[in-house]
């Protein structure tokens, strides 16, 4: 199957920036999109960011204009570049890809990283 592997995650003040990063790896057959979704504690999971293999974007309504999604298609990552953090961005935040197989999609998530933006 399919496998994501994130980093970057940690604690920064409000105001400040940080970038997380995606790595996908096993079994791929054919990507179409990748992102970031986050939930806070007694949140439901929201979307951040969504890139396709053509480069085409989609940002969730609490993060446009602070986050920029980009992708390398060929190596299969897929990174987040945050900027003027908010403590309400503080969540943990999940990298998923959307794989194209036997003609259907199949989602696969990764483990979460922790984004930590303290007042």
């Amino acid at each position: 199957q399919v496998q994501l592997v994130e980093s970057g995650g940690g604690l920064v003040q409000a105001g400040g920036s940080l970038r997380i990063s995606c790595a996908a790896s096993g079994k791929i057959v054919s990507i179409k999109v990748m992102g970031w979704y986050r939930q806070a504690p007694g949140k439901q999971r929201e979307l951040v960011a969504l890139i396709s293999r053509g480069g085409s974007t989609n940002y969730g309504d609490s993060v446009k204009g602070r986050c920029t999604i980009s992708r390398d298609t060929a190596k299969n990552t897929v990174d987040l570049q945050m900027n003027s953090l908010k403590p309400e961005d503080t969540a943990v935040y999940y990298c998923k890809a959307d794989e194209f197989s036997r003609g259907l999609i199949t989602s696969h998530w990764g483990q979460g990283t922790q984004v930590t933006v303290s007042s």
